[in-house]
């Protein structure tokens, strides 16, 4: 009884604590090229490109650094992994508020990268510590704070960025992880037992003694397909809602609807999807999310108002809240407990591999076709998605 009272303890404060840090990392998109701006002179190509730099950074830092950190997590503890990155989001963050130049912020990218991993754990030690009846809805749980948080996050932002400046807008942001630093330690608990360093295995044993091994990587492929296929709009979707709207009307306003659109119905849904994953199973949820997902994109390429666009964005969301709860699940009840925060490193780097990938092929399909040309690539990848998942749960060895 004890154990589930504190089960349900560290679900409630993660979720809070989830929720703060995704909308910290979100905050500052939307002004990151206008803060870079005022480090200098820049002509619009030398912008562009240091602000794609920073950005793609933190994404390049996390997927590499992600399976070092599961595996310490895994011999030290998901707990103690939580305070390392709120700690060092804190400080990146804050400082990112002192720089002066575009090397300093990448280099601070680099360093927010490279200590992130705090969704990742978390996700690792819900599952671990959550009755296995009740992991997928724990986890659909998670999910919603993630995606609020990253869907609120750059509203709160440009709020934050008008009522202070640029600058003190990273400050504030790290005030907020500190406070999440606060809450792990003081109420994130853990039953905890470590493994020795040498009964650790290499990357290339840890894979080879997945018992299910083709399910686990065809999850962490349909995570970066996920992220590929939900940010390739992100270069151009003010451009697609400009012309949707005939170069009329609020068309920043629109943009940033379409944007929070997915969001909205993934936090609104994935704890509902996830009770659905629990009580008829977490494979036949991904199917269902895959096979919802392509019928989506495809209609999304053939809209022509703005309304639609919204609509559709909404509906991508509904299939997300499917697919992730879905993903976390199945990597849970397919791996040893003493290798869970590793499986959910690997997929926080192929999750960090899709968000640099993602926006690139969005903008060179929409630059070798039109903007519809996403959403037709987009369905293509869900298909091949579908595919790669249909043949690895045939081959899933049962416990």
């Amino acid at each position: 009884m004890e154990d589930d009272v504190q089960s349900k303890k560290n679900l409630f404060f993660l979720t809070i604590s989830v929720f703060m840090v995704s909308m910290s990392l979100s905050e500052v998109t939307p002004f990151l090229s206008l803060y870079i701006s005022s480090f200098g002179k820049f002509s619009k190509g030398a912008l562009g490109f240091y602000s794609a730099v920073a950005y793609a950074a933190t994404f390049f830092a996390m997927a590499i650094s992600a399976p070092f950190w599961g595996k310490l997590a895994d011999r030290s503890g998901r707990r103690l992994m939580l305070i390392r990155a709120s700690l060092g989001l804190f400080i990146a963050f804050t400082l990112m508020g002192f720089v002066t130049n575009v090397w300093e912020m990448i280099i601070l990218r680099l360093f927010q990268g490279f200590f992130g991993g705090y969704v990742s754990n978390a996700n690792a030690l819900i599952a671990a510590n959550t009755p296995k009846k009740h992991v997928g809805r724990a986890l659909g749980t998670i999910v919603t704070g993630s995606t609020s948080g990253s869907f609120l996050g750059p509203l709160l932002g440009g709020v934050f960025a008008s009522i202070f400046s640029l600058r003190h807008t990273f400050f504030v942001t790290g005030f907020g992880l500190f406070l999440v630093f606060l809450v792990t330690i003081i109420f994130i608990k853990e039953d905890f037992h470590p493994q020795k360093k040498e009964s650790m295995p290499s990357g290339k044993e840890f894979f080879a003694k997945l018992a299910n091994r083709n399910l686990v990587i065809g999850l962490f492929i349909t995570t970066m397909i996920i992220q590929m296929v939900n940010l390739s709009i992100n270069p151009i979707v003010s451009l697609y809602v400009k012309e949707l709207m005939n170069n009329k009307g609020q068309i920043a306003l629109m943009a940033g609807v379409v944007s929070a659109a997915p969001g909205i119905s993934t936090a609104l849904t994935a704890p509902i999807f996830g009770r659905l994953g629990d009580r008829l199973g977490a494979e036949k949820m991904l199917i269902a999310g895959f096979v919802f997902a392509f019928f989506v994109q495809l209609g999304t390429s053939m809209i022509a108002s703005i309304g639609l666009l919204v609509l559709m964005r909404f509906l991508i969301g509904i299939s997300d809240a499917a697919l992730l709860p879905s993903v976390n699940s199945l990597l849970t009840r397919n791996t040893d407990q003493a290798q869970i925060s590793r499986v959910f490193a690997y997929n926080q780097s192929f999750m960090s591999l899709g968000a640099m990938v993602g926006p690139l092929l969005g903008s060179l399909v929409a630059g070798v076709f039109d903007y519809r040309g996403i959403f037709v690539a987009g369905s293509l990848l869900v298909l091949v998605n579908l595919l790669i998942n249909v043949f690895t749960q045939k081959k899933i060895i049962k416990p």
